[in-house]
């Protein structure tokens, strides 16, 4: 009885080992979804929705696209880190708030063990802008103002915590000013927020563009290293004189403990994407470069990335309290 036992279970979990062997080599056999942690119509959604209908036609089935907005982008992640199975069926656009705010705040979430990274993709093209109808004209007049007004200036962010919010307050304290930061869950309602007038700025990604081009809004400066093709006549914080380039990249993961064949066919469509000129087109027109990294590379520079914003973060004083 007992030997028979013994080859039961045996038998049982070789069974298992050669059904999960199938599953990758299958895969995939049914819509994976994607998590995109912003609302729908901003540029990250509209840019990640053109790479997963790309990599969707390398994969030969459709990848959905789940928009979990809050939290400052973490949400999404969180949710599926939590409950989702790591079948590869389930997986998220990982912004940089992913690996912010556990420095920040206690979160549920550990980046360093809770998520199974597949490939990094590219980054944002982020800048400030006013109402067309602004007494703000340059971001001179911007610093003048909150000097003589220390914290009226108020400004939209997509998210406490997120780069914007860190990035503008960087700003703040290196031009000696005090500024007022708005939250909101994404691009929508901070376009929203500042062509209302109802905060005097907002800083955020290039889903403000097409009010700038329409002549809603006005761009005031350009967070990346280079001015950007698509508004050569607006400066950068560089030419503005602070030391600073932010452009917040992102990549895609999954839940913890995937197969690492799944991690690989999930990797390489949508490296493929990226090659994609439709795709190309689209972030072109959001002003995001790709800035591709490999699965081991990008797991490096998760590592990378926490020390670096943990420095910030501390310089600022936003960094939580250490248990005692």
């Amino acid at each position: 009885m007992f030997r028979r036992n013994r080859l039961m279970i045996a038998l049982a979990a070789v069974g298992m080992l050669m059904s999960a062997g199938a599953g990758a080599q299958d895969y995939p056999t049914k819509p994976i979804t994607l998590i995109v942690p912003w609302p729908a119509g901003g540029s990250t959604d509209i840019s990640m929705r053109a790479i997963a209908d790309s990599a969707s036609k390398i994969l030969g089935q459709p990848i959905t696209i789940d928009n979990k907005a809050g939290g400052s982008g973490t949400v999404g992640p969180a949710t599926m880190a939590a409950a989702a199975k790591p079948d590869g069926y389930t997986i998220a656009q990982i912004p940089i708030t992913v690996f912010r705010l556990p420095l920040m705040q206690d979160v549920s979430w550990d980046p360093a063990k809770d998520f199974t990274y597949i490939i990094h993709l590219t980054g944002y093209t982020f800048g400030v802008t006013t109402s067309a109808e602004s007494q703000f004209k340059t971001w001179k007049d911007v610093v003048d103002y909150a000097k003589q007004n220390p914290g009226k200036v108020t400004y939209a962010t997509p998210g406490a915590g997120t780069s914007l919010h860190i990035g503008m307050e960087q700003i703040a304290g290196l031009a000696g000013i005090k500024l007022t930061q708005v939250p909101f869950k994404g691009g929508a309602e901070t376009n929203a927020a500042v062509l209302g007038q109802h905060t005097m700025l907002q800083a955020d990604s290039t889903g403000w563009r097409p009010l700038v081009d329409a002549g809603k809004l006005r761009l005031l400066m350009v967070w990346t290293s280079a001015r950007s093709p698509n508004f050569p006549n607006v400066p950068t914080l560089k030419e503005l004189g602070y030391s600073m380039v932010y452009d917040s990249p992102f990549g895609i993961a999954g839940p913890k403990g995937m197969d690492p064949k799944i991690v690989a066919k999930l990797h390489d469509a949508f490296k493929k994407a990226l090659d994609d000129p439709a795709v190309i087109a689209t972030l072109a027109k959001f002003d995001m470069v790709p800035n591709y990294k490999n699965t081991e590379d990008y797991k490096k520079f998760v590592v990378e990335i926490t020390n670096s914003e943990l420095k910030v973060i501390e310089t600022l004083g936003m960094a939580k309290k250490k248990a005692n």
